[in-house]
């Protein structure tokens, strides 16, 4: 039984792993944490991780990216807990804090915690091999009007992927409305849509000489997050100290 700590257990995705929990017997929901202070559901809430005595071996953090120390801190402070995180939205010093923590202890960090969308990292990847730099690549993602962060942490996995392949050699770029240039081979488009309630939807564009490849991914429910987050922190009980992510899971 795979004992848990749930940050954030007060938003939509708190909820939704709330939900998936219940309906699983190799897991339970020791303690919550949320700054809101939300009401306890089966399970004692603090507005602090500092303040949880109640025993976990895996925290999943769906917050807020200023959680981060404080999550780590706790971590450093009970060897063996192991921490899922689910956040987007991590500055690049952050993200050098967890591969630094994770040398230590063990935490599983993806940006995405969808199958799907880590099937799709890796067609795209292929796709950026086989297809070379004779095609032009354009990324865009589409989130629901209450997202904070752009572009998505997932459409910047994407990216990372796809200069993986190449190299390391190709550049980002947010926004052409202040340029007047052509387009620079090297380019990676990143491009943001937000509005009413879509879940998450993800496209990579291979522009070529007269065809265009997309692949795409539709998340039709946030409860796919949610699901993959679970199955992520039973898979992490017990781990030894490391940064893993979805390939290791799958």
């Amino acid at each position: 039984m795979t004992r848990l700590l749930l940050c954030g257990c007060g938003g939509k995705m708190g909820a939704a792993v709330q939900n998936f929990v219940r309906e699983r017997e190799d897991c339970k929901i020791t303690a919550g944490v949320d700054i809101t202070g939300a009401p306890q559901i089966g399970f004692p809430v603090y507005t602090e991780i500092g303040e949880v005595p109640e025993p976990a071996d895996v925290i999943i953090d769906f917050s807020h990216p200023s959680a981060l120390s404080a999550i780590l801190a706790y971590c450093k402070a009970h060897p063996g807990t192991a921490a899922v995180l689910c956040t987007t939205g991590y500055s690049p010093d952050q993200a050098a804090s967890i591969a630094e923590a994770a040398e230590t202890m063990p935490i599983f960090y993806s940006r995405n915690m969808s199958l799907g969308i880590n099937l799709l990292i890796e067609l795209s990847k292929k796709a950026a091999g086989v297809l070379g730099s004779s095609f032009d690549i354009e990324i865009l993602e589409m989130h629901h009007n209450q997202k904070i962060d752009a572009p998505s942490g997932t459409a910047l996995m994407l990216a990372d992927a796809i200069n993986g392949e190449r190299e390391n050699a190709m550049k980002y770029v947010y926004d052409r409305h202040s340029q007047r240039k052509k387009r620079e081979k090297s380019e990676i488009g990143l491009h943001s849509v937000r509005g009413g309630t879509i879940v998450g939807e993800h496209q990579v564009i291979f522009s070529g000489q007269h065809e265009v490849i997309t692949l795409s991914h539709s998340a039709q429910s946030k409860e796919l997050f949610a699901s993959g987050a679970i199955n992520a922190a039973v898979f992490m009980n017990g781990k030894a100290p490391g940064l893993y992510s979805m390939s290791d899971l799958l």
